[in-house]
């Protein structure tokens, strides 16, 4: 008690002695809280008292500047007018200046308070015409610099702020000096108020004084040599003074005025004292929140902002700068700020580190408070930051400071930087975090925010947004029409939503839209040119109609044009009438050139509905059956990708669903184009991710009425359902039908007739009906038939399905002729069947093909059948008339026969005629009248599934007979409609007459040949070149000059159009392309590969062919070749390059960057078609593989640093990792980083990109290190976890950091370096008794250890290590709560005598026998081996126990494991019962066999011996524990649950503990040689029996240790279920999670706590849960959770004892004095302040040093000196 009274006694207030009262010197003592003076003792009052104290209270003449009894900063509401301080430009605009003040303030200095001269020169320049011209502000002032000001009045702005008006003009600042008083020596301010040849004269406040400055001595001034302006400040020396002051001449040389210091003999007072003197102070008092100085004849302050970082003790002289003067209180504040101390200097007004104002920073910590100030904060990147008292919580908030402060990390938002301190003012505000604008840089354009509105003005409307942010509203912008009166509408405090126009921070100005469409518009923004994509749809506003169009505006002043032409699908001649200007149009950007500013618009590509750029969010709600439009995204020849209007819903349409003409799909698809829009179309099945879509008419009508099954439940026998053929197999084919049901037509059920092969009746995607047959509803599959005399024809006669199919490929057809490129469709579509034309024979092949000048590029031929009979020859002019026109293919099938081109007869409806098939298609046929020359179109099918089946059957020559449905019908182009009469008369066609072949074989080009053409094309890697005769050949870029030049490109010689001579060597295949180069020189090729290079198009030179694998084996490692840049593939992250048309090689990542920059944006390094020079790093023709390398790297050598990508991350080895020319390394843990840190490699992932140092090169793999003292330029700082190469770098005793490598038997492995291992035997690790298996679990594998080396072996290369707290310094590395028990000096030595046993056992086996003997006769011969070897005591060594175990005979293999029974454990810890009044009779015998029975040294031998046992204590557990371990040892499994039987009905009911244990012994019994039935049943009696909960625990502890983890997380959950209100429950699940690792699952389960238990109970469960953290989850997140407890509840002093155990027992000395420092500055009561500062002292003196117990003790007494004051006042 006594050294504690001596460290911590009471405080107390200190009381003041008066000089009458003696002086009592008393010994100083260690004391922390006691105070040098002597206590305030309480008087009563009197009259003579007060009249004293009321005479105390005027101010003492002599003593106007009294020392400052509170250090306090320069508030707002303490600037008075008259007041002079020194302040510096921070903002200089046209009509005048914004100052920053002391402590954060700031100030406006008008244009007209700069002095009487600036003043004179500018009333002139107003009102006398050619006056000398004035210089404008910027001029004279620039920001930075520090003037001396005086405060003119306190003026409140616009924005409701007070703000003070400065003036700086020398008569205001130097009123009170006089002529006489100057002296050589004073530095004053002044302004230059004229100019002259030899210098300036400068107005320095003095009146009848003339001040002149020498031009040389002006030159001087180093921040601005250019000659002074008229108003200019100078901060100027007085050099001499003459005439008593009239005249004085000035210097202003910077290193003058910084060693000009204020003296006695200036003459200096408190009237004209003037701010910015250098002045000598020497230190009176030095307190918490800054200094009390005497300087001249003067008290003074220096507050914490003016206050370097460095130590400050009484009695020091220091140099300081006056920064400001109360003319009231007399009051002198000083800085001591070097950059102060420097006159004539400029200031930075912005940060080195950048201009962070306005950002939002976590993580801050306090570093200290000022009660009357604000408070120091920290950031993440250790800048200090002031908050300002006003700034430490909400103006309304009740909150005490002391507890907002408690919170360790909190979140801070930069206010602005203080040029006079250079520091950055923060708020922790709230309100001021959560804003989302707050500088004018933080508003985006285009953003919709939300303003209030200001004013109403001529021009627009003011709105405020946020805090002093305002924006304007332009009338244009007031609403989408333009409002003649918006008072009406908008009133002063409405509040509105409106768009960002455009952002102009420097001038703070902001443009807003009120314009509804653009608020609203959901359409992309354009900010910039570059934004701006051809394609995009957006709003703007039109600003200016021109009579070639409108200029419309986006945002951010972006404008484009919109021609005439584009304003409308009408023709527009004056857009006055039609558009004005503020009008709103939705655009589409045709054409952008970002580079000149400008883009091409278009309204009419809108209105039209192509809306591709627009990107409303896709409605996904799309059902089968619904109607839609869509467009097409991309197109495949199978499928189509598209898009769903108006939401751009994903959607495919396959080919076959486009017609129910399988014949037209092909052609519809051809003729649609990517950006097309289709309309009629259906969804026909939506599965999770695929929309399918149909435009097949049948089947839209038959969804249209219902006629559709929505799945296989819907399905009945007898239903007609339309769908396609999906697939045609042997067997039958499967139709689909909507929403993806699917049934199988048999090959009996296609058609009525015989089928022998059914892919001759159906083509895939044909629409048919079919009729349910069978239902299979188990395999939920059904069948179908497809014969007309079973099926119901659908709506519709064929007539229109044909008429259907025909105008389908009229329409199509004038599709394609609309195309810009489409000549020959345009030709096409202007024919029609039945047209006669005028042709010339061409050729005679199997029929005859003609030529027609109007009809080039068509393909125009007559089959045998159409030139039978007629002679002719080729040239030969003839007439011929069209049968069919293919569209596609541009074929027109045509007749010569006389009797097709003879008169037409005039046809009448409804008469019958006799037609012959003259042409054939798939789904329609070309008939002519008998008799006649009038051509038809006839469907050759009665029904829709018959349309092939039929067409099969039909051939050039059967007749039919038909009847005439319409002469002339408009549909078929004036044909006339036939209409098929039942039972078709039908013919064979006669057979034609053969004609000869003449045709000739197709010509080649072969190697070597000489070829003319003309350049059609000219790419970066290749030319195109159109030869004579048609054809189109190649010329790679390699094949262009002979010498090519590194970065060249070789295309670019070639121009388009040029006539030129080539030479073939090789050639590409028709179908595939494949290059087949000089190893194929007979072939014939249709694509040739040329060459232009002039050495090789000499006829005398032989081009010899060379295979592609011979090229490659030429290719040696190391070469350097050029190659040729062909693409960059970003997936493999490779750059494909060629050498020759037949060689191709692969330049990795790693071989094409040189720095990490390059690795954003590789493809932007190397141009399409360059030359460029290469290094070969692998060739082999076996893979084959050619890798190139473009870096410059030609070979990996040791101490280089180079590039690598990582491929693996193993917490064994380490990184993985690739390096350049394909090689690999390895990088340890230990070579990553110069500080180590916990779990090294979370920083790296796959594919990363890092730079490495190569330490060297072992079987084929590098050494890598990461480390920043290898890889890093510039020289780094010595790194705290040095390298170790080898044990030579080691010595014993040093102190040294590694990662775990493994956890063992024979210790615990450190890894020191990459060659050096570490071993920590068991008993060096930690100071418990802990086996190997529980402590890998409490040391996982990389786990950062600090350890200490205790010995060196350089022959096994071995280092000796030790882990043990008082080697190491640091907490031990298991922690207590697991409850092991401490490694006692007994047990070392016992490990040690074993160990000299075994040492002379060695020497003398025999003699170790013979005393093993002895041992053996001792021992009863009636002994039970079991039993001992269950009982042990764990005395012996591990092997011992083990040969023991072994040593059991005849029992089974599940009771050999030493310590079998888990609930075994236990059993010494248990209690035995208090003895029955019958056992305190019984004799002494029977009292010394019970008092045996409880020790587990001695224990009952036998059955007999345990019943009487029982018989004296039968409700003692214990005995009954221990004899059914009797009986499991004798594996007497039955007995042993009978012993557990007769104990539950024995003991006594009131003796629930002794119940619970037998209940839990039986548990355990059963869970290891039970089954899960019957541990279930035990389990739920003894529930029964005894309390629920603890069971549950007890059976949940048994499932844990048994490694039964998914039944014990099972029961848990049921447990937290059903006694969701019992704290413990969630506890003990918490802690299980935790054991195993699940650190998330246990933050959820605490979750759900909070939200299940009683409020009053969160705390102490968070608190547990942050206590089971430390123990077996992460520290930190523990050490976190206390804290956010902590700073809710900051006055739970028994939280705070708890978080400083666990942060001694886990954490670094720096946190627990971190945390320290922490708890005694909390508000709460002094006495268990004074408990903190106790364990603070214990601590320091335990683990600090004399220098930190003393720091501990003075910061005690600061605490009680300042409690002692706030009491006082």
């Amino acid at each position: 008690m006594t050294s504690a009274e001596e460290d911590f006694p009471r405080g107390g207030v200190d009381k003041k002695l008066t000089e009458s009262q003696p002086v009592e010197e008393r010994a100083e003592v260690d004391n922390l809280f006691q105070s040098h003076n002597q206590p305030v003792t309480k008087k009563r009052k009197s009259t003579d008292d007060g009249k004293t104290a009321k005479k105390t209270k005027t101010a003492d003449p002599g003593n106007l500047n009294a020392p400052a009894k509170y250090v306090d900063i320069l508030h707002l509401k303490y600037v008075k007018e008259g007041m002079m301080m020194l302040a510096c430009v921070q903002k200089v605009a046209n009509f005048d200046m914004v100052l920053s003040l002391p402590c954060g303030l700031h100030g406006f200095l008008p244009i007209s308070n700069i002095c009487d001269a600036y003043t004179n020169l500018l009333s002139k320049q107003l009102t006398v015409p050619g006056t000398e011209e004035i210089c404008s502000l910027d001029q004279v002032f620039r920001p930075g610099m520090l003037l001396r000001c005086v405060v003119l009045k306190m003026d409140v702005t616009k924005g409701g702020t007070l703000m003070a008006k400065l003036s700086i003009n020398p008569k205001l600042l130097g009123k009170a000096l006089r002529p006489g008083m100057l002296t050589s020596g004073m530095m004053l301010s002044g302004c230059v108020e004229s100019v002259e040849d030899h210098g300036y004269l400068v107005d320095i406040g003095v009146s009848e004084t003339k001040a002149f400055l020498p031009r040389q001595a002006a030159k001087d001034q180093h921040d601005n040599p250019k000659e002074l302006k008229i108003g200019q400040s100078v901060t100027c020396r007085l050099d001499e003074v003459k005439g008593s002051g009239r005249v004085v001449r000035l210097s202003v040389n910077p290193t003058t005025l910084a060693h000009t210091f204020a003296n006695a003999s200036h003459g200096w007072n408190l009237s004209n004292l003037q701010p910015g003197l250098l002045v000598k102070a020497t230190i009176k008092k030095v307190t918490k929140h800054g200094l009390v100085v005497a300087f001249l004849s003067f008290s003074g302050q220096v507050d914490f902002l003016h206050m370097e970082p460095e130590p400050y003790s009484v009695g020091q002289e220091v140099s300081a700068c006056i920064l400001y003067i109360d003319p009231i209180s007399h009051l002198v504040a000083l800085s001591l700020r070097y950059h102060l101390l420097q006159p004539g200097t400029l200031l930075d007004t912005s940060p080195s580190t950048g201009d962070r104002v306005g950002e939002v920073v976590d993580g801050c910590t306090v570093t200290s408070r000022h009660n009357m100030s604000g408070a120091m904060l920290e950031l993440p990147d250790t800048m200090p930051v002031f908050v300002h008292k006003n700034h430490l919580k909400e103006i309304n908030d009740t909150a005490e400071v002391d507890k907002l402060l408690s919170v360790p990390q909190l979140s801070c938002r930069i206010l602005k930087f203080s040029c006079m301190e250079q520091i950055h003012f923060a708020s922790l505000r709230k309100s001021v975090r959560d804003k989302l604008h707050f500088r004018y840089e933080d508003i985006q354009v285009g953003e919709v925010v939300v303003g209030t509105v200001s004013e109403l003005l001529k021009q627009g409307m003011m709105v405020k947004l946020s805090g002093d942010l305002k924006g304007m509203v332009p009338t244009t912008h007031l609403s989408d029409i333009i409002l003649r009166n918006p008072e009406k509408i908008y009133q002063e405090g409405m509040k509105i939503k409106c768009r960002v126009l455009s952002v102009e921070a420097s001038r703070k100005r902001v443009t807003l839209t009120l314009k509804k469409t653009m608020v609203e518009s959901t359409l992309p923004v354009v900010r910039s040119y570059k934004e701006a994509r051809p394609g995009l749809i957006s709003h703007g506003s039109i600003v200016a109609i021109k009579q070639f169009g409108c200029i419309v505006r986006f945002y951010d002043n972006v404008k484009g044009l919109v021609p005439l032409r584009e304003l409308s699908s009408q023709m527009v001649v004056d857009p006055k009438e039609l558009f004005y200007i503020g009008q709103v149009l939705k655009v589409k950007i045709l054409h952008c050139e970002p580079e000149k500013e400008k883009l091409t618009l278009s309204c009419k590509a809108v209105v039209k509905g192509d809306t591709s750029g627009e990107s409303a969010p896709p409605q996904l709600n799309f059902e089968v059956g619904q109607e839609c439009q869509a467009r097409v995204v991309k197109k495949s020849a199978d499928c189509m990708e598209v898009a769903i209007l108006p939401d751009l819903i994903p959607a495919l349409l396959p080919t076959v669903q486009l017609s129910d003409h399988v014949s037209n799909c092909p052609l519809m698809l051809e003729a649609l184009q990517e950006g097309d829009q289709l309309s009629n179309l259906t969804c026909i099945s939506r599965t999770k991710n695929i929309i399918t879509l149909t435009q097949k008419p049948l089947v839209r009508q038959s969804m249209e009425v219902g006629l559709f099954a929505k799945g296989f439940s819907d399905i009945l026998v007898g239903m007609n359902l339309t769908g396609w053929i999906k697939r045609v197999m042997p067997y039958g084919v499967f139709v689909e039908f909507p929403c993806g049901v699917m049934g199988l037509a048999p090959k009996s059920a296609l058609c009525d007739r015989f089928l022998t092969d059914t892919a001759i009746a159906y083509q895939v995607g044909q629409t048919v009906v079919a009729t349910v047959t069978t239902l299979d509803v188990e395999k939920r599959r059904f069948l179908v038939t497809l014969k007309v005399s079973e099926v119901t024809a659908p709506k519709g006669s064929v007539q229109d399905l044909l008429l259907r199919g025909l105008l389908e490929r009229r329409s199509v057809a004038e599709k394609l002729a609309c195309r810009v490129d489409s000549g020959i469709h345009q030709q096409l579509v202007a024919l029609a069947v039945g047209q006669k034309l005028t042709l010339a024979v061409d050729t005679l092949e199997g029929g005859a093909t003609f030529k027609s000048d109007d009809l080039k590029g068509a393909t125009i031929a007559a089959s045998k059948r159409h030139v039978l009979g007629v002679n002719l020859t080729p040239g030969q002019k003839v007439n011929a008339v069209i049968l069919h026109i293919d569209y596609l293919s541009a074929h027109i099938h045509v007749s010569v026969l006389p009797k097709l081109l003879a008169k037409k007869k005039t046809l009448t409806a409804g008469s019958v005629y006799t037609v012959m098939a003259q042409h054939v298609e798939p789904d329609f046929t070309v008939v002519a009248l008998d008799d006649a020359a009038n051509l038809a179109v006839i469907h050759a099918f009665n029904h829709i599934n018959t349309m092939f089946s039929q067409a099969d059957r039909t051939k050039p020559g059967t007749v039919f007979t038909v009847s005439v449905a319409d002469p002339a019908s408009e549909e078929l182009g004036g044909l006339p409609l036939l209409r098929l009469v039942d039972g078709i008369a039908w013919r064979a066609p006669p057979d034609p007459v053969p004609v000869q072949d003449s045709g000739t074989a197709p010509v080649g080009y072969v190697h070597g040949q000489m070829l003319k053409g003309t350049v059609r094309a000219v790419k970066p890697t290749c030319v195109l070149v159109a030869l004579e005769g048609g054809a189109e050949g190649n010329v790679h870029v390699s094949q262009v000059v002979d010498d090519v030049r590194v970065g060249s490109f070789p295309t670019s010689m070639v121009v388009v159009g040029a006539k030129i001579n080539a030479r073939v060597i090789g050639g590409r295949e028709t179908t595939g392309r494949k290059f087949l180069p000089f190893s194929h020189p007979n072939f014939k090729y249709a694509i040739p590969e040329l060459t232009l290079i002039p050495s090789k198009l000499d006829k005398s030179v032989e081009l010899q062919p060379v295979k592609p694998q011979a090229k490659l084996s030429n290719f040696k490692v190391g070469q350097q070749i050029t190659c040729f840049v062909s693409k960059y593939n970003a997936g493999r992250k490779s750059l494909k390059v060629t050498t020759d048309p037949s060689v191709t090689g692969t330049v990795e990542l790693l071989d094409l960057i040189k720095d990490l920059k390059e690795a954003s944006h590789p493809e932007k390094l190397y141009r399409e078609g360059q030359a460029v020079s290469a290094t070969v790093v692998e060739a082999s023709c076996t893979s084959p593989r050619f890798s190139l390398s473009l870096n410059g790297v030609q070979k990996l050598q040791q101490g280089a640093v180079t590039l690598a990508t990582v491929l693996n991350v193993n917490p064994l080895l380490g990184l993985l990792v690739k390096l350049p020319l394909g090689a690999t390394g390895t990088a340890t843990m230990t070579d990553l980083m110069d500080c180590y840190r916990r779990d090294p490699l979370k920083n790296f992932s796959k594919d990363q990109l890092i730079r490495c140092f190569l330490l060297g090169n072992e079987k084929g793999k590098w050494q890598l290190s990461l480390r920043q003292s290898r890889v890093s330029p510039e020289p780094a700082p010595p790194p705290t976890d040095p390298e170790v190469p080898s044990l030579d770098a080691l010595k014993p005793g040093q102190l040294i950091r590694g990662y775990i490598k493994s956890v063992g038997k024979k210790g615990v492995f450190v890894r020191l370096s990459r060659g050096v291992m570490g071993r920590v035997l068991l008993h060096r690790a930690t100071k418990f008794n802990i086996d190997h298996v529980l402590l890998s679990q409490q040391l996982p594998v990389s786990t950062l250890l600090t350890t200490k080396i205790l010995s060196i072996d350089p022959g096994a290369q071995l280092v000796d290590l030790s882990l043990l707290s008082q080697d190491t310094g640091k907490s031990d590395v298991v922690s207590e709560s697991l409850g092991l028990p401490l490694r006692s000096a007994v047990e070392e030595k016992e490990r040690d005598d074993a160990k000299k046993r075994k040492t002379e056992a060695q020497k003398d086996p025999a003699e170790s026998k013979s005393k093993k003997m002895k041992v053996e006769d001792k021992q009863p011969k009636d002994a039970t081996p079991g039993a001992d070897v269950y009982f042990r005591e764990g005395d012996e060594d591990e092997d011992e126990d083990e040969k023991a175990v072994q040593a059991v005979p005849g029992g089974p293999a599940r009771l050999q494991v030493a310590a079998g029974f888990s609930w075994d454990l236990s059993l010494n810890s248990l209690k035995p019962a208090a003895l029955d009044g019958e056992a305190r009779t019984a004799d002494s015998s029977d009292e010394e066999d019970r008092e045996e029975a409880v020790k587990p040294q001695k224990k009952p031998r036998d059955a007999t011996a345990f019943e009487r046992l029982l018989l004296a204590s039968p409700n003692s557990s214990l005995i009954w524990l221990q004899y059914m371990a009797y009986h499991l040892q004798a594996t007497q499994i039955e007995q042993a649950r009978s012993v557990a039987e007769r104990a539950l009905k024995t003991i006594s009911f009131r003796e629930e503990h002794e119940k619970l244990n037998v209940w839990v012994a039986l548990m355990n019994l059963e869970n290891m040689y039970g089954t899960e039935e019957s541990l279930n049943k035990v389990f739920e009696r003894a529930q029964q029996f005894c309390e629920p909960m603890p069971v549950f625990q007890h059976l949940a502890d048994i499932y844990t240790r048994s490694n039964k983890i998914k039944e014990a997380e099972t029961l848990y959950k049921t447990m937290v279920k059903r006694f969701r209100q019992s704290k413990e429950a969630w506890q003990s699940y918490g802690s299980f999670l935790l054991q195993q690792g699940h650190n998330d699952a246990a933050c959820a389960l605490l979750q759900r706590a909070l939200q299940s238990l009683p409020a009053k109970e969160n705390v102490e469960l968070i608190s547990s849960f942050a206590q089971l953290e430390y123990q077996y989850g992460a520290v930190e997140r523990g050490h976190a959770m206390f804290d956010k407890l902590l700073g809710t509840y900051p006055k739970r002093t028994n939280l705070w004892s708890i978080f400083i155990d666990l942060t001694i027992k886990h954490s670094s000395q720096k946190d627990v004095r971190a945390l320290f420092e922490r708890v005694i500055h909390l508000g709460v009561a002094m006495k268990k302040i004074k408990f903190f500062f106790k364990r603070y002292l214990e601590y320091e003196k335990k683990h600090g040093t004399a220098d930190s117990v003393q720091a501990v003790k003075e910061k005690a007494l600061d605490f009680v000196q300042d409690k002692g004051t706030k009491t006082a006042c």
